[in-house]
């Protein structure tokens, strides 16, 4: 697989459809898997630190850095060696996953905890590579597993993510203050949920997570069935959280329920904005890599120009 991808790095990357991702056994391989598809387009990554002392060296792969290449070496062994170098402090990195019932739903494809999983793992694995401290909170109601930031927990991390299940309604408001209060160092915090809850709650829960000088990215993750309501019979819909049941005709509530929908959005995505709070969106039928490619990219780009 990674040497197809080597291959065939001069037509740019491939993307993986999130279906193949449900079909491979291992939460470990899938983060290498969807970190080697982003990372091929990506010159440098968004969350590399600015390093000082000459660690070691490793072997180039396509989408490093090639300023970071050894060439005095290579004049040596002709082979391609990058320069690792060790961060004066690495970061904290944490993500912190909302696993709330209504994360639970997938519409003829991967379910949103899936998807936010696999970020996860995405994520804590391209930091641990980078030599950050990774760690992991999961939540619904309450907060119910916490890794806290280790430069030897991304094993814990992935274990914790693939025995991670759906079991009770959430509760942001209630929730991300009491995790706050966990984080005691500064911390780059990836905050993962599809936000089924008052925009001013979620955002003033949300700017909790600031505390300390946090450094907080939100993503937000929807089923592409949530998000365009292509239903073309009359079916009961079950609240995931309530387990309340609605008999709904689609084509009579559609365009209502597209434009609350969208209201909802765009006033999260504002709110986000006057807040200055890193927002991405996602659909879980996009693939993850590309979302991730392009999500780190502009993040990048926008560094450059801070």
């Amino acid at each position: 697989m990674f040497g197809t991808r080597a291959r065939s790095h001069a037509k740019g990357p491939r993307f993986i459809d999130p279906k193949i991702l449900t079909r491979i056994d291992s939460l470990e391989l899938v983060a290498r898997t969807v970190v080697g598809g982003f990372l091929s387009g990506l010159h440098r990554s968004a969350f590399l630190g600015l390093s000082i002392d000459f660690a070691e060296h490793r072997a180039y792969m396509p989408g490093d850095d090639i300023r970071r290449i050894d060439w005095r070496l290579f004049g040596r062994t002709d082979r391609l060696y990058i320069k690792e170098f060790e961060a004066d402090t690495n970061a904290n990195f944490s993500v912190v996953l909302d696993i709330s019932r209504s994360m639970d739903f997938g519409y003829q494809g991967i379910t949103k905890l899936d998807y936010g999983k696999f970020m996860a793992a995405s994520l804590a694995y391209l930091s641990s590579r980078q030599r950050d401290r990774v760690g992991l909170v999961t939540f619904d109601s309450d907060i119910v597993d916490i890794v806290p930031p280790s430069a030897k927990h991304l094993e814990t991390v992935l274990h914790t993510l693939d025995r991670t299940k759906s079991t009770r309604a959430g509760n942001l408001g209630k929730t991300l203050p009491k995790i706050a209060e966990r984080f005691a160092r500064r911390s780059v915090v990836v905050l993962i949920s599809d936000f089924y809850e008052d925009p001013k709650s979620v955002i003033k829960a949300v700017v909790s997570l600031r505390q300390e000088g946090n450094d907080v990215i939100v993503f937000h993750v929807l089923d592409a069935a949530e998000i365009n309501f292509t239903f073309d019979r009359a079916i009961n819909f079950e609240d995931l959280e309530t387990g309340e049941q609605l008999a709904v005709v689609p084509e009579v509530l559609r365009e209502q329920y597209r434009n609350v929908l969208n209201e909802h959005l765009q006033t999260i995505t504002r709110l986000m904005g006057d807040n200055k709070i890193d927002y991405a969106f996602f659909d879980t039928s996009t693939p993850l890599d590309l979302a991730l490619f392009k999500y780190l990219s502009n993040r990048q780009r926008l560094s450059r120009v801070r």
